[in-house]
């Protein structure tokens, strides 16, 4: 529970609880609180040992620490019944970005060269390429779709 606190950080919490609370009253504080802690544990085991007996014998192997999303991802992950670690193993994100922006570098390059001939983007064929300077055309007034007053 306290496993990231050190033990300079514990001793200045001892020292803290020592001038708020004073000596006198600290050893009463500190068994109100343990009692506190060992109610609340008492209460969740009994409601964990109610909803197990709720759920039946299916869910005999049924663990709480599965309802963690990330346990649970977690379990799945390792289970690998559905192939995810061949999927995951094949897919490289960094080399398809990689190959996708040299795809663009390289086809920039290309339209911006000088004699390439399609980089108006009047060419039509599978080697043309798009002029990405020039401003899309404005749909008329007829290419609008109707408005509908009811779907609204």
């Amino acid at each position: 529970m306290f496993n990231d606190i050190g033990p300079l950080e514990l001793v200045a919490l001892v020292v803290l609880a020592v001038l708020v609370f004073g000596p006198d009253k600290l050893p009463k504080m500190i068994q109100d609180v343990t009692r506190t802690i060992r109610k609340i544990r008492e209460f969740s085991e009994t409601a964990k040992a109610d909803i197990r007996e709720e759920l039946g014998p299916e869910f005999k192997d049924f663990e709480f620490e599965d309802l963690n999303p990330k346990t649970f991802l977690r379990k799945q992950l390792d289970n690998d019944e559905l192939g995810l670690k061949e999927i995951r193993n094949g897919f490289d994100l960094k080399k398809e970005m990689a190959e996708v922006t040299d795809a663009v570098h390289s086809r920039a390059s290309e339209s911006s060269a000088p004699g390439s001939g399609t980089a108006s983007g009047s060419g039509s064929g599978s080697g043309a390429t798009v002029d990405m300077t020039k401003k899309p055309e404005k749909p008329g007034e007829d290419d609008r779709p109707p408005f509908d007053a009811d779907a609204t």
